[in-house]
């Protein structure tokens, strides 16, 4: 079924007068602009002219509306005139509902939906004509439109466009389609009166009182006046005040008067009402839906309160927001044009003559007032181009297109190349800034979606906190509740949570009252629930879930972090924060971080009054807005530099964000960074200098070679022999590959090298030396200083102004008494010509002239000197002076005069180990310095005549604490022990009292046992009778092995109790009767005890096997060390007591950590690397007593304290001895072990 022709067309309409002119022009023209004033008819009128004409036979007559509202109304309209039914040959589109099919030739819908099938049908093929209904509001769809189709109007010569407009500015959409013909039609309308009533204030309340009084004085003059009784249309701002509104006037009981709002989301019931016959008087509260977009029937009076919710971006907050301003006279004239429709009207405008003449002409368009970079990301999405290049009517500056497409890429929404990303067609879809769409999208991943709702709705409305000026103070003490001590954005959770639940529990008038109470805007607060469920709805759309257990709040900073990775600062100094761009700006004093000092700041904006402020903060961390940043991050690397612990160029690492710095200096690998800087820097810093840590032959060959020159130029203070640092670097530079740059590529690459490619990294003497060195005397430059009593190392070096430049004599601490001031004057021979040249020099001038010139007369008298060489160089040097001048001179001339520091000997005293204990050229300052430390550090240099082998029985009278013995002239202290040689014992001398205690301890056991042969016999016989055990034992060596092990622990137990040790053979009889009744019993228990260890060691291995670890993993390996720790080869007798019977406990705990262990992998492996640090702590600290040859009690303990640590983290049920911790084992080491090396 087709529309019958002709179309009929009301006479009355004013476009119905240009009827034929119109026609004309569609025919003639392919795109025409038609102006008229509201209720000329174009909206209706226009659509049946085109089918008329014959349009809409191959391809619709597209019809687009600005609201949803207006595209059903006026298709029903259509539909009516047409005489069709509505969704059939005339039909409308609007989201979420389309009311059209096939047969469809007029099809209304809003401008959106034009767009969206764009996506689909890029050369709308699926009309023939379109028309653009109300252009002049100029919304960013139309503009969208118009700028589309002035594009595609070349590639469809068939389509027809045609324009409508209110009479405002239509020589703009002229020029912009090329010329196109204009055809005006007048509006059919009455004259309007208007009055101007203005009011105080705008708030909700006294805006509502003001309506009333506006009606009731249109009553007034409609009686007085005789003006037609009629409907009133009132303008308001939004849903909220239509609410507001709407109750007072109710109340207000105005008489046979009905009330009824008219907004877009209206469920479609309620909007017809307001164009259904009715009786009475009709007050219509309507938002500016109403001021162009359809025609409310019946008006003859309007109320305009001159404000409207403006969506307007602000770019210093950068966040689209929506406040109510002022309209445009040209907004004021189009309201006052709907009550003249029908009869003469009245229009009473709520504020004053001089406001309206004040205002702007025309409404700002909405591409001037809204984030570029939402309509950048719109367009992309849309496919409608390059937003630079896109034909607008009124076109962006670079400028703000720019800053819009920075923005979407520091969001993600678009790439690099400015094309749209997976994440910026999700952003696309959610009806908010694109920064906040950001947010809730990075919620969803992070499970904290349903308090971004929240935070995110909450940002889209005007804070429905109120705070009087007169009750400020009370204000603020109910908002208190509200509060979060860390956070602004989860202070409006709090608020959510408590208002949902008086919601839920009160009825509508206790929760008004309640939120009055509090100081909340009640209807902002049904604003923020109402924004909430629009984005609720559209998540649940895009697939986002809503977590429903709390999310964390940390998740919940981070994402809001992702919408507004710009607006982080850092806490700068006092009060003042530093942000990206430079930005210095404070906390706002209302935010509850504005007395906290918190280090990283994220703020949702920042608002310009008598200062920069911060407003809706939160404390976040730098390591957030590093991982957020991404590719916004810029990376600067300084210092780089050779590491030879890491055997890598590293270098040091500044992050920022638009000039914020986040990282200062975090050191990184510098060879994926800058591979080309980064060898070339491994040659100079590591290969050059010979700062590398490996065995490869050719380095190592190369180390001695160039240590031996370098050894050189220092004895003979000169630096013209070696080859400089580029020669050596051109060598390496010509033979190693462009990839080598760290040690570890080094090694690998020269294990592949052939024998000859090998060899040429070898260097030779002619390689690194640029003089003849055959002519230099290397024996006037000794290795060593020798004295009267002792041969001392000498080591030399060149480095003027350093602390060893010169010859240093290294001197052991034990000896350092024994050195004297005459020992180190005379240097070494080749540096005492240049010493007595200074000596010389430093006479008074009055002595000096006698020896001129000064080297000539040292090189004469130097032979003779060095045969003098006993005694001081001073007292010499003076003598052999004074023989060739024949004037006296005294070296006492010499004493208060400091020589250059290179000739005077550099002491370095060492310890017992070689290691550097100090140094000084004061000789005397350092021996009273080292005076005791000397003594105590004293080396035995020689044989006792107290030693003795072959001891059976205590036969050698007192065992002494210490003797002292000599050697020359250097008195050494050593400490008399007994050492176990199995039949028999030896008395000997130990370095150290703790190793002669513990040598002399198995001593005693020794005689204990050749005492009590008989009890020895008893046990060899009856101790270790159990086939069993012996299998089980069979890993610790043979029957006899064990047996004898067992057999000394069982005296040692038995016998020796304490610490103290017999030191006579009077107290050795008195120990063995007291312990000899003991043994057998105690020998008995300690084999039970090993039944049980071996029983539980043998199922631990199995229990280890049945989990199929990796054999390098770290828990096989942990348990491993320990188990040869508990259980080495001497375990029996080397456990001590009060631990042997410990060690079932300790291999319980191994059998519960391996239960645990695959519940629990990573917490096992956070305690091994604990327990692995102390260990290697302990491991080292063991090393160095026993290359000292010394023992340490503190040192033993700390090891069993380290197995009960292991009980009480891995097998806590089990218990420990005593309280243990991480800390407690810390402090032990710290306060027993390192405190007592000194």
């Amino acid at each position: 079924m087709t529309i019958s022709l002709p179309v009929q067309f009301p006479e009355a309409l004013p476009l119905t007068q240009k009827l034929d002119e119109i026609k004309a022009a569609i025919s003639a023209h392919q795109v025409i602009i038609v102006g008229g004033e509201t209720g000329s008819g174009k909206t209706t009128q226009l659509p049946k002219i085109c089918i008329d004409l014959g349009r809409g036979q191959n391809g619709m007559i597209g019809h687009t509306q600005p609201r949803r509202l207006a595209a059903r109304t006026v298709s029903q309209r259509i539909a009516d005139e047409l005489q069709v039914s509505l969704g059939q040959e005339v039909g409308y589109q609007v989201r979420f509902n389309d009311h059209s099919s096939p047969a469809t030739q007029i099809k209304l819908m809003t401008d959106g939906i034009l767009l969206a099938e764009i996506q689909q049908d890029p050369e709308l093929k699926a009309y023939d004509t379109i028309i653009i209904d109300e252009a002049h509001e100029r919304s960013l769809n139309i503009d969208f439109l118009l700028g589309y189709l002035k594009g595609l109007l070349d590639k469809r010569p068939d389509l027809k466009l045609i324009i409508t407009s209110a009479t405002i500015d239509l020589d703009k959409f002229s020029r912009h389609f090329d010329g196109a013909p204009i055809v005006e039609v007048s509006g059919r309308t009455f004259p309007v009166d208007i009055h101007y009533q203005p009011i105080a204030e705008e708030e909700d309340q006294e805006l509502a009182e003001s309506i009333i009084k506006a009606v009731r004085e249109l009553f007034r003059m409609e009686r007085s006046e005789s003006h037609k009784a009629g409907d009133v249309l009132v303008f308001l701002s939004g849903e909220r005040e239509i609410r507001d509104v709407a109750q007072a006037l109710r109340k207000a009981r105005l008489g046979n008067t009905e009330v009824l709002p008219l907004y877009a989301r209206l469920g479609n019931k309620e909007q017809n009402r307001v164009f259904q016959s009715h009786a009475g008087r009709r007050i219509v509260l309507a938002t500016n839906v109403a001021e162009t977009s359809i025609t409310v029937p019946g008006i003859t009076c309007v109320i305009d309160p001159g404000t409207a919710r403006m969506s307007r971006y602000s770019v210093r907050s950068k966040v689209q927001r929506l406040p109510i301003e002022a309209i445009s006279k040209a907004s004021a004239n189009q309201r006052a044009g709907r009550c003249g429709r029908i009869a003469p009207g009245i229009c009473i405008r709520l504020y004053s003559e001089e406001d309206f003449q004040s205002r702007p002409d025309f409404t700002d368009t909405e591409i001037t007032r809204t984030n570029l970079a939402s309509v950048i990301l719109q367009m992309h999405a849309l496919g409608l181009g390059d937003i630079a290049s896109f034909p607008f009517i009124d076109k962006p500056e670079n400028k703000a297109i720019n800053d819009g497409l920075k923005l979407l890429q520091e969001i993600g929404a678009v790439n690099q190349d400015n094309q749209l990303s997976k994440a910026g067609r999700l952003m696309a879809r959610l009806p908010v800034d694109p920064r906040f769409a950001r947010m809730l999208l990075d919620a969803g991943s992070r499970n904290c979606l349903a308090e971004l709702l929240i935070i995110v709705s909450a940002m889209s409305i005007q804070d429905p906190r109120e705070r009087p000026m007169d009750r400020q103070q009370a204000a603020d003490e109910k908002h208190r509740q509200f509060e979060h001590p860390g956070s602004d954005f989860l202070g409006f959770i709090k608020l959510w949570t408590v208002y949902e639940e008086q919601r839920q529990s009160c009825t509508r008038n206790q929760l008004r009252k309640y939120c009055q109470k509090h100081f909340l805007s009640f209807m902002r607060m049904r604003e923020w629930r109402e924004i909430h469920r629009q984005l609720h709805l559209q998540c649940r759309e895009l697939g986002l879930k809503e977590n429903r257990q709390p999310g964390d709040e940390d998740s919940i900073h981070q994402a809001l972090l992702s919408g507004l990775i710009s607006q982080v600062a850092r806490r700068h100094e006092d009060s003042e924060y530093l942000g990206t761009r430079n930005r210095k700006f404070q906390v706002f004093p209302g935010s509850v971080l504005f007395k906290k000092k918190t280090k990283w700041l994220l703020s949702a904006e920042l608002v310009e009054t008598s200062r920069l402020y911060a407003r809706l903060n939160a404390g976040i961390k730098a390591e957030w807005i590093e991982a957020a940043a991404g590719e916004l991050l810029k990376h600067e690397y300084l210092e780089p530099h050779w590491e030879k612990k890491r055997g890598e160029i590293m270098a040091y690492e500044k992050v920022t964000l638009y000039g914020l710095t986040l990282v200062e200096r975090r050191k990184v690998s510098f060879s994926k960074i800058d591979p080309a800087l980064s060898r070339e820097l491994f040659i100079r810093q590591a290969l050059v200098p010979l700062d590398i840590d490996t065995r490869l032959d050719f380095y190592q060959h190369n180390r001695k070679l160039i240590e031996q020159i370098t050894e050189l130029e220092d004895k003979t203070r000169r630096r013209d022999i070696l080859i400089d640092d580029d020669s050596l670097f051109e060598f390496y530079d010509t033979r190693l590959t462009e990839q080598i740059c760290s040690q570890k590529q080094l090694e690998a690459w020269y294990k592949k090298l052939d024998r000859e490619a090998a060899a040429s990294l070898f260097l030779t003497e002619a390689d690194l030396t640029r003089n003849d060195t055959q002519k230099l005397n290397l024996d006037e430059f000794p290795d060593q200083l020798s004295t009267p009593t002792m041969a001392l190392k000498l080591a030399y070096e060149f480095s003027p102004g350093k602390s060893d430049d010169g010859v240093s004599v290294d001197v052991p601490v034990s000896a350092l008494q024994q050195l004297s001031r005459e020992d180190l004057d005379w240097l070494v021979p080749g540096m005492l010509r240049e010493k007595c040249i200074a000596l010389v020099k430093a006479l008074p001038k009055n002595l000096r002239k006698h020896f001129v010139p000064v080297p000539d007369v040292i090189e004469r008298l130097l032979p003779a000197i060095r045969e003098k060489k006993e005694g001081s160089l001073q007292h010499i040097l003076a003598k052999a002076l004074t023989s060739v001048a024949g004037v006296r001179i005294d070296p006492a001339l010499w004493r208060n005069y400091s020589l250059e520091s290179h000739l005077h000997m550099n002491i370095r005293v060492l310890d017992e180990q070689g290691n550097l204990l100090d140094s000084s050229r004061d000789l005397h300052k350092l021996q009273d310095k080292y005076a005791e430390i000397a003594q105590q550090h004293l080396q035995v240099h020689a044989e006792s005549s107290i030693e003795r082998r072959g001891i059976t029985e205590w036969d050698f009278g007192e065992l002494a604490l210490t003797h002292e013995i000599k050697h020359g002239d250097i008195r050494l202290t050593a400490y008399p022990a007994l050492l176990d040689e199995e039949d028999s014992v030896a008395l000997t001398l130990c370095d150290t009292a703790s190793l002669a205690a513990t040598e002399t301890r198995w001593g005693i056991v020794r005689l204990l046992m050749l005492k009590s042969r008989s009890q020895v016999k008893y046990l060899q016989k009856n101790l270790l009778k159990n086939p069993q055990l012996l299998l089980l034992l069979s890993h610790f060596g043979s029957r006899e092995e064990v047996l004898g092990q067992l057999i000394r622990a069982s005296f040692r137990h038995a016998f020796l109790h304490s610490d103290s040790l017999p030191k006579n053979a009077d107290e050795f009889d008195r120990l063995y009767d007291a312990g000899r009744a003991k043994l057998v019993s105690k020998a008995e228990s300690l084999e039970k005890e090993l039944g049980q260890i071996m029983q539980l060691y043998h199922e631990l291995l199995q229990q280890l096997d049945s989990l199929n670890l990796a054999k390098g993993s770290e828990l096989r390996e942990d348990i491993a060390l320990q188990l040869d720790e508990l259980l080495h080869a001497d375990f029996i007798c080397d456990t001590p007591e009060q631990y042997y019977f410990e060690l079932v406990r300790y291999l319980q705990a191994v059998s519960q950590r391996l239960e645990k262990y695959p519940r629990q992998p990573e917490k096992d492996q956070q305690w091994t690397e604990v327990l692995q640090t102390f260990y290697a702590d302990y491991l080292q600290e063991y090393e160095n007593l026993v290359s000292q040859n010394r023992v340490s009690s503190e040192l033993e303990n700390f090891r069993w304290m380290l197995e009960e640590f292991r009980v009480s983290v891995f097998a806590q049920n089990l218990g420990t001895r005593y309280p243990i911790s991480e800390k407690r084992l810390r402090k032990f080491w710290q306060e027993k072990i390192i405190g007592n090396q000194f």
